[in-house]
């Protein structure tokens, strides 16, 4: 799961803590925050135009894309990824 961000992008900084939360609840699945300052490339690569872009991927490959500050359509996608990792452990 990674969350194309940037520091200068309030509803990217604000969603920090929840994505923070989501990967100690899926200890399985790797989370990765991406700045897009930083690393030009990768976004430019996974054609991300806005902040906070929320992918899913599996070996490479984005399964699922969400733009957005939206934590509950992001918990959704993660549930809907990893059916035998529910948790309720998040009510954010």
């Amino acid at each position: 799961m990674v969350h194309f961000t940037a520091a200068w992008c309030v509803p990217s900084v604000a969603m920090n803590p929840f994505f923070e939360e989501l990967a100690l609840c899926y200890q399985d699945i790797l989370f990765l925050s991406v700045d897009v300052d930083d690393v030009k490339e990768a976004a430019s690569k996974m054609e991300i135009t806005a902040m906070p872009t929320f992918l899913l991927m599996r070996q490479g490959t984005q399964i699922d894309k969400l733009v957005g500050a939206n934590p509950d359509e992001i918990k959704k996608m993660v549930d809907a990824f990893t059916p035998q990792f529910r948790s309720s452990k998040i009510s954010i």
